[in-house]
């Protein structure tokens, strides 16, 4: 297992966390922000919805999600490079943003959550998979780009208690970082 350390102790970490919408990250990050807060310094939180809503984002387009997440990406360094950690969760389920991001990003930790999507459907975790006309989804009407070699991945079966799984992911990164 290969240990991530802080490149540049003067940046953040971009705590990138991944996976199908409906997979637990926004509400798994929400549980561990406090705690990487009180380990690695000022952390902020973000989620796909947040930022879409912040900037009125609606396309949901294959294209325009790549442009879109690339934005993202380059808010992330902003971010980063004034020393606060960021936890960034975001569908971003393409090759080419991760390796963007792995290249440009001095304290980067990717981090899926893997989930499976018949799962995430069947437990109704995420309106849009039942909705009409919501437009372009990852994972049905877009191919997901699954992440190669994240940092850290954890496990979501949608059974666990979130508190766990937030609790395993913190233990996980104490271990990468």
């Amino acid at each position: 297992m290969k240990k991530l350390r802080k490149k540049n102790p003067k940046k953040g970490i971009l705590f990138w966390v991944t996976g199908l919408s409906g997979s637990g990250k926004t509400t798994i990050s929400k549980k561990m922000q406090n705690d990487i807060q009180k380990i690695y310094g000022p952390t902020l939180l973000i989620s796909g919805d947040d930022i879409r809503e912040i900037f009125d984002f609606k396309d949901y387009s294959a294209a325009k999600r790549l442009t879109l997440v690339m934005k993202y990406c380059k808010f992330a360094k902003f971010i980063t490079n004034q020393n606060v950690n960021l936890i960034f969760a975001v569908v971003g389920m393409m090759d080419k943003i991760r390796n963007w991001n792995k290249k440009n990003i001095t304290n980067y930790l990717e981090i899926y959550i893997k989930s499976d999507l018949k799962k995430i459907i069947k437990f109704k975790k995420k309106k849009i998979y039942h909705e009409k006309g919501v437009g372009d989804i990852v994972g049905l009407s877009i191919k997901p780009e699954f992440p190669r070699n994240p940092d850290i991945i954890v496990n979501n079966n949608l059974k666990t208690d979130i508190k766990s799984l937030a609790k395993q992911l913190i233990n996980k990164i104490q271990k990468k970082i």
